[in-house]
């Protein structure tokens, strides 16, 4: 069978691999001129344990399964990574009831390790920390979100695979046989293929709305919640990932540690309505603040401007959080068809597990 993969992020390399070793004959079509130049890099590159997901959620499934086949393809891959772990902190006693809910939560989902610690054990652990109670998460930890894609590029092409660049997708239309994949770009045209992977990410609503036959009804709507990051000016003070609780559509403004030895602090919750990339310095008024919570010898100056990314999120301030939404076949009737919309975090971490779930929905 022949399939076009359309996206070469992480999700989308890494279900064009899966695709490649089941024996499918597999292109990936990518809009841009090199992999992952989307929310595949520009994100936290967090190994995530599994915690904030409701029990038997597919984002629950798929974290908790990733995060094992993940580590054990870096690992068997030579893709830099390192379980450093994670300190989840309440820093006001209201707070508390929230994380030791997460801490439940998380060992419902089947994460391994998790453990309560009073302020004392977790200052123990990380001196510079303020709080009055935190979480452990041994299993979270972090990975070279760049080299993961060039190792899925390698296994996919490894396999008799290609990444088709500067090939953006325009439209879907079903035939007899299969689909007519209509390219535009420097040299547009039409392509027959079997079956079709939408994995465009921030495009995936756009592309399944130019898919005739689909029903509108099928398509969710597409929110974006733009994510800054500041970058520590200074030697690194935590040795784990810090994460104070969760405030409404994210995670919170956390500490993040990357391969290189690097600290840095986001993402925020900067709700947008068109896609844009720039870091309003002025941001980092509310990032102290936040910040100096559970890190209160943060110095004026510390932050600069780093980069910032965008969730694919498929629900708006003020609503619950929403699950992935996978929708092949069985879910809207169109043969050789699958769409991911809302894959946001841990998508990264999932994107093994996400990639078997869908070859198996081609079938």
């Amino acid at each position: 069978m022949q399939v076009l993969v359309v996206g070469a992020g992480v999700v989308g390399l890494a279900v064009a691999r899966a695709a490649a070793q089941a024996g499918h004959e597999v292109i990936v079509a990518e809009a841009a001129g090199a992999i992952g130049t989307g929310t595949s890099s520009r994100n936290s590159e967090v190994i995530h344990a599994g915690i904030y997901y409701p029990p038997g959620s597919v984002r629950a499934f798929h974290c908790v399964r990733g995060r094992r086949l993940l580590y054990a393809y870096a690992e068997a891959h030579g893709v830099p990574h390192r379980r450093c772990g994670k300190l989840l902190v309440a820093t006001r006693d209201v707070e508390l009831a929230k994380i030791e809910m997460l801490c439940a939560q998380a060992r419902a989902n089947g994460v391994e390790g998790m453990a309560m610690l009073t302020a004392a054990a977790a200052q123990n652990l990380e001196p510079a920390l303020a709080c009055v109670a935190a979480a452990l998460s041994p299993e979270t930890g972090i990975v070279d979100s760049h080299r993961l894609m060039l190792a899925l590029q390698g296994d996919l092409e490894d396999a008799g695979g290609v990444v088709a660049f500067q090939t953006p997708v325009e439209g879907l239309a079903p035939r007899a046989a299969g689909w007519e994949v209509r390219f535009g770009g420097a040299e547009p045209g039409t392509l027959a293929v079997d079956a079709v992977v939408n994995a465009a990410g921030l495009g995936a609503q756009r592309l399944a709305r130019a898919t005739e036959g689909l029903p509108p009804g099928r398509v969710p709507r597409l929110v974006l919640a733009k994510g800054n990051y500041f970058q520590y000016a200074g030697r690194p003070v935590f040795t784990r990932l810090i994460y104070p609780t969760p405030v409404e559509g994210g995670l919170g403004t956390h500490v993040t540690l990357d391969i290189a030895g690097r600290m840095r602090f986001g993402p925020d919750v900067e709700w947008i309505e068109t896609e844009r990339y720039d870091v309003d310095p002025r941001r980092a008024e509310t990032f102290y603040a936040s910040i100096r919570t559970y890190f209160p010898a943060l110095r004026d100056g510390a932050l600069t401007p780093d980069y910032c990314g965008i969730r694919p999120k498929l629900t708006g301030p003020g609503e619950p959080a929403a699950d992935f939404l996978i929708e092949g076949p069985a879910e809207h009737g169109l043969p050789g068809l699958v769409n991911l919309f809302g894959i946001e975090s841990p998508g990264l971490t999932s994107c093994l597990s996400l990639a078997d779930d869908v070859v198996g929905r081609l079938g």
